[in-house]
């Protein structure tokens, strides 16, 4: 097992990382300072040949393009990617959210997902204040190996999702909603009272980490079996 890191100081980079996890060291923008940040994307870089960074500004991005002219940005995830040829995407996740709102969270998840290699079907606001809209994406539910429900308000979402797909659901809590939504802590609540069996729930917003999760399940299902190949790309 390789335990190596690189250290620069004012942080020690797990190199090492990929090899022990499969996925390699991602960064969290946020609150760092800009020549912190242009240092960890190219050691990264340099190490695993493709950086992910999350929770990233605009003017981070154009930090990190001054150093790597390859870098991409999404405002809407606020995702920075550097990347080099493009991926096959295996397997299938579905990707779902209760509304439009839920939207930067889920792309967060759905980019992160088709950063480590995943394919990702977006079904976006089909929540349950017209459920109709959810039942009729029930044949793209079925394909997936697993599904990501996102939502705010009181997050139902993932208590009907589980309630219709034979596959792990991880339920997202967002903080969009009025005041009783409490930030997201009611949507939380919801999802880890949930009376449907199958349905794991990470923290508020954390929509990186149900991708990741997301994508250690697809990637199991994927070597498990040839199942749900088709939605490769």
């Amino acid at each position: 097992m390789k335990d190596s890191f690189y250290d620069l100081g004012f942080t020690k980079l797990d190199t090492g990382r990929k090899e022990r996890t499969g996925f390699g060291e991602v960064v969290f923008c946020h609150g760092k300072r800009n020549e912190f940040l242009k240092d960890i994307f190219s050691r990264l870089f340099e190490a695993n040949g493709e950086v992910l960074g999350t929770r990233a500004t605009q003017e981070q991005f154009e930090l990190v393009k001054e150093i790597l002219p390859q870098a991409t940005y999404d405002s809407v995830s606020r995702i920075i990617k550097v990347q080099g040829e493009k991926k096959k995407l295996i397997g299938n996740i579905a990707v779902c959210t209760a509304g439009t709102a839920d939207i930067p969270v889920a792309e967060e998840s759905a980019q992160t997902a088709e950063f480590f290699g995943s394919y990702v079907e977006r079904i976006f606001d089909v929540g349950v204040s017209g459920i109709h809209r959810m039942l009729s994406q029930t044949e793209k539910l079925e394909k997936a190996n697993v599904v990501v429900a996102i939502a705010g308000m009181e997050g139902a979402l993932a208590s009907v999702v589980g309630g219709l797909v034979s596959v792990p659901v991880i339920a997202v809590p967002t903080s969009v909603g009025y005041g009783a939504n409490l930030g997201g802590i009611s949507a939380l609540l919801t999802m880890i009272n949930s009376c449907a069996n199958g349905i794991s729930v990470v923290n508020i917003d954390n929509g990186y980490g149900a991708g990741y999760i997301a994508t250690q399940i697809n990637r199991l299902a994927i070597g498990g079996s040839v199942k749900n190949q088709a939605g490769e790309k």
